[in-house]
């Protein structure tokens, strides 16, 4: 594929290529969000963007198009997230309003993304190679000038030299000087200045000086051509340029990683009531044929498709870019898969229950996604500001040229020049992206990944922390501790003969047929001791809400599995006399006959726990040693908030901040922290947790909490690793540092080049040598803080 003219805009998109956009299921694959209503937020892939002024001029032209609400576009990951009315606008006029203005668009997807970037490097490289072939041969030409001097070399010579030279610039100007031409064209027919006018100003006036010079023009143009200048300053320009895109390439790779999982194809079973699956016959059909219920066959190396369960076949499973997690997790028939793992043992058939948004990859993907286009309010701010930093860039160019007009005519040019191109704020729009951009990738590839790059700076100053204690200190599901039977206490834990087996079997039956979290508690007790329970012989289940389930069995007998006044019905007392701590058992099981008299010999109660998550104590440790004040704020019963901080915080380290605390009462102490002058944050699952998420500094959900607080957070940790937050801070505060020194970086070569630039101490070719190092500097810089820092991070 060809670069485009810098001089002419992009080609309207022909009736095939709209039509082609326009298809529903590709705008199906570019949604990465579904707000309420009919309002969708779609991602586009963009190229030819290199400054904070590029992505200004496409946000100005795409929130012209009727029927888009909001546009976020960043430079650095070249994407774009539009909310949009599907209803209003068609996915091809929003990629036209893109070409409009010069820029090329299309659905997003990061091999397509790859793809495009690649064929941006190439084409770059063959403009370097080009400027640096004539560049060699113009210093070459030129030499003999530089020793000789124009007394010693007779002029008919000097003036071929010149020609040749000349000869040797037009590839430079007409090919090489594509990129910084065509972001000032697209600039200019805005009626806006980017960051490459100034440089493009600059190569004009050099050539055009040194053009009038080679053609006998002295009396107006002077008696010094600057050939070896231009193309001196446009290679090192260009060598920058392409080092800064294989550095930009590294730093949206660990994202994008995460959004490319899924196959394009899958082997479905013809058959859908095909009883021996690995026999059954398969056909190949595209993913977005998948419906619920499908039977795939998954083989090595492939990803899975969809969230479902095995249903035939062993094998380990690859979840690491999805939880953090870097050891393979065995998978055997009746266990849950993710969409996007990866299959490493053997092939496994597989049901299909989620597909597309509703799967927990697509929801990471949109994260990741908003991630990489998501620009805090600071730079946002900062990109406005570019344009009349560069209005003051020329002005004092021509300041410059004029001041020197009276002390030396003939380095006027050189003088203005040089201003042009080192005062070019490219490594100050590129010093934050870059870094926060990076560190959202490392983090990402440890299981935190990163709603708002706002909060990464909030996170760094971070202080305090109050913790939700139920789902997020502790596991969602709860942990059956002993069985209370009229004979005694028994541990499930161990093996069980008798009356308590039957009743244990039983009850992990009954609670098989309920999707209470207490009931899977139950069941996966039983599947963590390899315990079989009897198939499903019920004839006929029924489940009550706040109560338990009910079933009949094929003898008759009505089983009911639940709270104790309704499985027991007023007969607790003459059934459970004498038995030890019968206050304790939080699920009851019993049956009934005919008359609905409990059978003595049936009954037996279940003691359930919570459960701490075991990183829960590691990372309440590795936040004290940094200097973060932990603390619970919870709605559980006081008792129980004191024994967990008890348990997860023997030295102190957990103090209880509230127990038994309504939504107003947590928000209440977090506002009482902030006012206190220090930054808190607050990590929570469940939906009362959702106001105080949005009331904190920074806000951190697990993403097996509720879909409301988890709309409320800045960072949302993987697979409950409560390890990741401390490990975020560390990475955060690193990351800021990093800023800080890009910042200053940037700051003080360009403040302190201007007034070597003003005083004609520093030539063009220096100018854009320096230019290239700062912004190739700054990224290069920000690469430090890419998964491999992580060790040392943490070390």
């Amino acid at each position: 594929m060809n670069a485009p003219d810098p001089l002419v805009p992009l080609p309207e998109l022909t009736p095939a290529q709209a039509a082609g956009l326009d298809d529903p299921d590709l705008l199906a694959q570019c949604v990465v969000e579904w707000p309420t209503g009919s309002l969708r937020r779609i991602g586009l892939g963009i190229s030819g963007m290199y400054c904070a002024a590029c992505s200004i001029a496409i946000e100005d032209a795409l929130l012209k198009v009727p029927g888009v609400s909001e546009v976020q576009v960043q430079a650095a990951s070249q994407r774009a997230r539009i909310l949009l009315d599907p209803a209003r606008v068609n996915l091809s006029e929003v990629v036209e309003a893109v070409q409009r203005v010069g820029y090329r668009a299309w659905p997003d997807a990061a091999a397509r993304a790859g793809h495009e970037r690649l064929r941006e490097r190439r084409v770059l490289l063959w403009r370097l190679s080009v400027a640096a072939f004539c560049m060699m041969q113009v210093m070459m030409i030129a030499w003999p000038q530089y020793v000789a001097g124009q007394d010693e070399i007779p002029p008919d010579i000097w003036r071929l030299m010149n020609w040749a030279n000349w000869v040797l610039s037009l590839p430079v100007m007409l090919f090489s000087c594509g990129p910084f031409f065509t972001g000032a064209w697209r600039a200019a027919r805005q009626g806006r200045i980017a960051m490459d006018t100034p440089v493009a100003i600059g190569i004009l006036a050099t050539f055009i000086v040194s053009t009038g010079v080679a053609f006998g023009q002295t009396e107006v143009f002077g008696d010094e051509a600057f050939f070896d200048s231009l193309t001196m300053f446009v290679t090192f320009l260009l060598a920058g340029r392409w080092l800064e895109s294989r550095a930009r390439e590294r730093v949206t790779q660990s994202l994008e990683a995460l959004c490319v999982r899924l196959p394009e194809a899958v082997e479905r079973a013809v058959d859908p009531e095909e009883v021996d699956l690995m026999a059954a016959a398969v056909e190949s059909v595209a993913l977005s044929s998948l419906r619920h219920g499908d039977r795939v066959r998954v083989a090595v190396g492939q990803a899975f498709p969809a969230d479902g369960q095995v249903l035939a076949g062993h094998t380990e499973v690859d979840e690491s870019l999805l939880t953090g997690e870097s050891r393979a997790v065995p998978r055997a028939p009746g266990q849950v898969i993710v969409a996007g793992s990866l299959n490493l043992g053997a092939p496994v058939w597989v049901s299909v229950e989620r597909l597309g948004p509703d799967t927990r990859y697509q929801q990471i993907v949109s994260l990741v996604q908003q991630a990489m286009t998501e620009k805090p309010g600071w730079m946002r701010a900062a990109d406005r500001v570019a344009g009349p930093f560069l209005w003051g860039v020329l002005a004092l160019a021509a300041l410059g040229a004029l001041a020197w007009q009276w002390i030396d005519p003939s380095r006027s040019v050189w003088v203005a020049v040089s201003v042009l191109i080192v005062t070019c704020p490219c490594a100050l729009s590129l010093a934050a992206p870059s870094a926060l951009l990076s560190a959202a990738g490392a983090m990402a590839r440890r299981g935190v990944l990163v709603r708002r790059l706002d909060a990464l700076e909030a996170l760094s100053t971070i202080r305090q922390v109050f913790f939700d204690k139920t789902g997020t200190l502790t596991e969602s599901e709860l942990s059956v501790v002993s069985l209370r039977t009229a004979t005694g206490r028994h541990d499930p834990r161990q093996a069980l003969s008798g009356a308590p087996a039957e009743a244990w079997q039983t009850a992990t039956s009954l609670a098989a047929q309920s999707h209470h979290p207490v009931s899977r508690s139950i069941v996966q007790a039983a599947r963590v001791q390899n315990d079989a329970w009897a198939p499903s012989t019920w004839v006929s289940v029924n489940e009550f809400a706040g109560k338990g389930v009910e079933a009949r069995d094929g003898s008759g007998l009505v089983w009911r599995l639940g709270r104790r006044d309704w499985v027991l019905q007023g007969q607790g007392r003459d059934l459970l006399s004498g038995w030890f701590d019968a206050d304790a058992p939080r699920v009851w099981l019993a049956s009934r006959d005919e008359s609905g008299a409990c059978q003595p010999g049936s009954v037996m109660g279940l003691v359930l726990d919570e459960v701490f998550r075991p990183e829960a104590a590691p990372a309440l440790h590795q936040l004290n040693a940094l200097g973060c004040q932990s603390a619970l704020l919870s709605g559980d019963h006081t008792d129980r908030v004191v024994a967990a901080s008890l348990a997860l915080g023997p030295r102190g380290e957990l103090p209880v901040a509230a127990a038994q605390a309504a939504p107003e009462d947590k928000l209440r102490i977090v506002s009482e922290a902030q006012q206190a002058g220090g930054h808190v944050a607050v990590v929570g699952d469940g939906i009362n947790d959702a106001p105080v998420l949005a009331k904190a500094d920074v806000s951190i959900a697990l993403d097996q909490g509720a879909a409301l607080a988890q709309s409320q957070a800045d960072l949302i940790i993987l697979n409950g690793r409560l390890t990741g937050l401390p490990e975020a801070i560390m990475h955060s505060r690193r990351a800021m540092r990093v800023v800080r020194q890009n910042l200053a970086w940037a700051a003080i070569y360009n403040f302190s080049c201007i007034p070597l630039a003003l005083m004609g101490l520093l030539p063009p070719w220096a100018a854009g040598l320096g230019m290239a190092l700062s912004s190739l500097g700054v990224v290069l810089n920000s690469l430090r803080l890419g998964p491999a820092s992580w060790k040392s991070s943490l070390s």
